[in-house]
């Protein structure tokens, strides 16, 4: 089976690299050249452009920032819906919005392709190791196809829907890790500037109600001053934005996610907005005037 990858970023490069390790063919491209070549020199052909990735393919993933993205290498110019050939199936692994998965999803069904919403979550070191979490919008049928595939690139992977219900669920989850974020930056510059080191509060909770993958993940980091972004400030703004488009069009009040997106658009402004999504805590650091760091008051 040759399978098609488009968008080859900080998540598509390993996911992709992933599949090769697995046995598939793939065929890859991106607007960038240089994880191309790195993804044709570890196995993979490179195509010309996402309707030659298409042509070639069975099944096309595609792993873009956002909407327009997946639109434009979807439905544009020298997309894949003018390569593909009834009964492709095209995997949209991307977060975007709920009803843009659908307006694809419709404009790829009328040419007889069929299409699955499946996000991940898990950032880059899960995507390097292969142990994302994907949840999927779709048919059964179509699902059952792919998810031997996608669980080589993943430990889970969980139909939870029809089309954009992946993305939905994407969102629900961004708004947990976002809130859980928040929560830890504001309990650790309170636990700093009381005189505890918060290395010592993050051992302590770890384990308890307050632990969590969150927790384990991000605390290491900000306990370093490390904000190498696994996922960036500006792409959880992005998530938080359709979080807050998709809840306010179905009636549902959302004022934690709308304060913790402040928080977020309050870095970007500051020049932060390829921090790791982590850096949330410098927003808390500033208003306390400290920084939370090993060993204490720093």
């Amino acid at each position: 089976m040759t399978i098609g990858f488009i968008g080859l970023g900080i998540m598509g490069k390993p996911m992709a690299r992933n599949l090769l390790k697995a046995g598939y063919s793939l065929v890859v491209y991106d607007v960038v050249a240089a994880p191309v070549a790195e993804l044709v020199e570890a196995g993979a052909k490179a195509g010309t452009s996402p309707k030659d990735v298409a042509a070639q393919s069975e099944i096309v993933i595609t792993m873009l920032p956002n909407s327009p993205h997946v639109k434009a290498a979807v439905l544009g110019e020298n997309g894949v819906i003018e390569g593909a050939g009834p009964g492709t199936i095209v995997v949209d692994m991307s977060s975007i919005a709920p009803l843009a998965s659908r307006e694809i999803a419709e404009a790829l069904a009328a040419k007889g392709i069929e299409m699955l919403d499946a996000p991940v979550s898990g950032g880059e070191p899960k995507a390097i190791d292969g142990t994302l979490s994907v949840m999927v919008g779709g048919k059964q049928a179509v699902f059952d196809k792919v998810k031997d595939l996608l669980l080589k690139m993943a430990a889970s992977a969980v139909l939870c829907g029809d089309i954009g219900a992946g993305n939905v669920t994407k969102l629900a989850n961004q708004v947990i890790v976002a809130l859980n974020i928040a929560a830890m930056s504001e309990a650790f510059v309170l636990a700093t500037k009381a005189g505890v080191d918060p290395e010592k509060v993050f051992d302590a909770i770890k384990g308890g109600l307050a632990g969590s993958t969150v927790l384990n993940a991000k605390a290491p980091m900000v306990l370093t001053g490390n904000y190498k972004p696994g996922f960036r400030i500006e792409l959880h703004i992005k998530d938080l934005q359709n979080a807050l488009d998709t809840a306010h069009a179905t009636g549902v009040p959302v004022p934690l996610t709308s304060q913790v997106m402040e928080f977020l658009q309050a870095l970007k402004v500051d020049g932060k907005a390829g921090d790791d999504h982590g850096g949330l805590i410098q927003f808390y650091e500033k208003l306390a005037g400290i920084k939370v760091r090993k060993g204490g008051l720093a």
